[in-house]
């Protein structure tokens, strides 16, 4: 049924946009000895084009899970206050995209930083294709600047681990046995102690076959917030059965990195020069503020166009 909804979506996004190049071509007809009329057919083709772009684009998002919400969690490297603030920089700008998006999003999960920045992070982005789209986050991404928080004024490089996954429904099972987690409770915390919770509502849950640990505090009681660690775990249970049967594949690739530290996807240098590049694709740019904006577009685009693993020519 959900194939079938994506099929009849691409089906009436194109009869719309075919109805819709029709009546600009009947417009532009009619306008043609009507300068101002004229132009406003000529920014009518324009606004068209984009749309016929993100059609285009919208294509590649044929995969099962591409349709999902997505859960994104960020994890700062080594480096104390200097990674912690990178991920925090790293939130701000992927809170921006959801907004540029008009998708939904729900923390579930935010451990602030010692002086600055955040410990980790895991936030759900609700949009149609959140997870298409974001796919092509995960992995290591490398920031180079001038350190706010070095006397010396040095130069930093700073490393932090973006995992993305697919928010899977309810009617997907994933089998989780009770004797297989160890459920930790704590209590909340919020910055500049607003929220905290008096109790101990918060839970961390570690799957021990897999290593996997899933927290969220970001509800009042310890059971809905138990709910929200089950369906974070889950998900990421989803992602590496995932990912396990793309490691068969993956011997056949040898372009295909692991994603560790020093594995970057992405580099952004703010000094000595201003550039973003995605290492995977060679899309960069020099708009490094814009990017930070949550404007993500050029890299995603390059990603879904190219499959990953291919250099493309870009602007700067």
């Amino acid at each position: 049924m959900r194939e079938l909804a994506g099929h009849r979506r691409w089906v009436n996004d194109f009869e719309k946009l075919d109805a819709e190049l029709n009546d600009l071509d009947e417009l532009g007809e009619l306008s043609a000895d009507e300068p101002q009329e004229l132009q406003q057919v000529k920014q009518g083709l324009k606004e068209f084009r984009d749309r016929i772009d993100e059609f285009e684009l919208s294509t590649y998002l044929s995969g099962d899970d591409d349709i999902r919400n997505a859960i994104l969690t960020i994890h700062p490297g080594a480096g104390g206050t200097e990674s912690q603030d990178w991920a925090e920089m790293l939130f701000r700008m992927y809170n921006r995209w959801a907004e540029r998006q008009g998708f939904g999003l729900d923390l579930v999960d935010y451990q602030a930083g010692d002086e600055a920045g955040l410990k980790s992070a895991t936030m759900t982005i609700k949009g149609e294709y959140a997870y298409g789209y974001l796919k092509s986050e995960s992995g290591v991404h490398r920031l180079v600047r001038i350190s706010p928080f070095d006397a010396s004024s040095r130069r930093h490089t700073s490393f932090v681990s973006v995992h993305v996954s697919p928010e899977i429904d309810d009617n997907i099972d994933i089998e989780i046995n009770e004797e297989d987690l160890r459920v930790d409770t704590y209590r909340a915390s919020g910055a500049g102690g607003q929220h905290v919770n008096k109790t101990s509502s918060a839970v961390r849950l570690t799957h021990i076959p897999t290593g996997i640990v899933v927290q969220c505090q970001s509800e009042r009681s310890q059971h809905k917030n138990r709910a929200s660690a089950m369906k974070v775990l889950r998900s990421r249970m989803y992602q590496l059965e995932l990912e396990k049967q793309q490691e068969e594949l993956a011997k056949y690739e040898q372009s295909k990195k692991k994603i560790e530290w020093g594995s970057q996807i992405r580099s952004y240098v703010f000094h000595p020069y201003n550039l973003v590049k995605d290492h995977r694709t060679n899309a960069e740019t020099s708009d490094i503020q814009r990017v930070m904006d949550g404007d993500l577009k050029i890299f995603i685009n390059a990603y879904l166009t190219t499959g990953g693993d291919m250099a493309v020519d870009t602007e700067s």
